[in-house]
Order: C-alpha cells, then structure tokens, then sequence
C-alpha cells in the first residue's frame, strides 16, 4: 500500500499551517477512495512537544490510517547551484513517500538541487515549490508538480502572484528562492537566476 507524507514546521512550540495540511491529508484519503481520515491536530497534541526550538513534524501515514511521527530538529541550508532537468511524464499531485523519481533525476544532475521542467515549464525543485522575483514582485509557476501548504499560504496572503514561466522567459526574473512548509520567505536564502548554472541558450542545455 501506498505511504504519503506530511512535514509540518513546529517553532517554540507553535504548530504551522495545521489546516492547510489535514486538508491536503483530507484531499488524499477521499480522491483515493478510502474512508476516513487522520486527525493531524490529535497527533500533534499527543506529541506534547514542550520544547522550544525549530522543529519538523514528518508523519508517514497510509490509507488504513496507520501513521508513524518523528519530531527533527530542523535548519535552512544555502544551496550552491541549481541545475534545470527535464520530465515531461512525472505525476506528483499527491505527496507520496516514495521519491525514487525525484532521487533518479538528482542522480543525473550535475549539481546540488535540480530544477525540474515539463513540457517547457517550470515546475519545482526536488523538494520545494519556487518563487521568481521580477519587477519587486514574486511569482510561482503555475506548473507545480505539487500545491505545497506554504505556496497555498501565500497566495492566500497576496505576497504573491502566480505566472506562468517557462524555458523562454525565466531570464526575465532575476532572482529566486525555495518555499514549503518549513521555508517561508526567508531574505538569508535569495538566489540570484544566474545560480541556475545550465540557463537556456538552446534545448542542448538539459543534457537530454
């Protein structure tokens, strides 16, 4: 049986975009047909976590409602280059446990986080969703592979814009950054597009 999984940021003891997760836990029991649910708020309070401290929650859970916890201590890390990779076929609207897919492009990249581009567009990185700055205004692609809780969040908030972006006009941002559910905006980690370091002169770059 399939696992899926949910990382929720836990900081001083405060819980993160709760709702926003069960939603998408909601979401994943009903469109695979099983009954029920998980309550991440009873899980959560179960934990009695009462240490201050930044925190991720991973819970791995399947469609018989078993789950599993592990609280992580958690820290940002700067990445030092991004490499755009290509496929056109990979499904990830739900979030499963298994990224076999995502470790098998990895593999293939040349540098430490890969950028992943279907059908000419941008989606997201192996494991967040992206915002591009253009004109003091951040955008996120349309193409997500997966409508991350922080990407929900923030359009909620209108601190963002969605666009689409594409092989032909990312040049047009100057910079970028990663958000999910434990990465909020965040100044200390605001690249520069020229991090991307195979940005598009031709197809040729994708090393396809």
């Amino acid at each position: 049986m399939s696992q899926f999984i949910e990382s929720i940021k836990i900081e001083d003891q405060e819980v993160f975009l709760l709702e926003l997760h069960q939603k998408r836990v909601n979401d994943t029991f009903a469109h695979f047909g099983a009954q029920g649910s998980i309550n991440l708020e009873k899980i959560v309070k179960n934990l009695e976590i009462d240490e201050d401290g930044f925190f991720k929650l991973r819970i791995v859970y399947d469609l018989n409602r078993n789950y599993k916890t592990q609280l992580i201590p958690y820290a940002i890390a700067e990445i030092d280059n991004f490499q755009l990779v290509e496929n056109n076929t990979y499904d990830y609207a739900f979030k499963f446990e298994d990224r076999k897919e995502f470790e098998k492009m990895k593999t293939k990249a040349k540098c430490e986080e890969i950028i992943i581009v279907k059908n000419n567009y941008i989606t997201d990185t192996s494991y967040t969703n992206l915002l591009f700055l253009k004109d003091e205004i951040w955008y996120t692609p349309t193409t997500y592979l997966l409508n991350g809780v922080m990407r929900q969040h923030l359009l909620k908030e209108n601190k963002i814009k969605e666009t689409e972006i594409t092989l032909q006009n990312i040049k047009e941002f100057s910079h970028f950054q990663l958000i999910n559910s434990m990465n909020d905006f965040d100044d200390m980690f605001i690249y520069p597009i020229e991090r991307i370091v195979n940005l598009p002169e031709s197809r040729e770059y994708l090393g396809i």
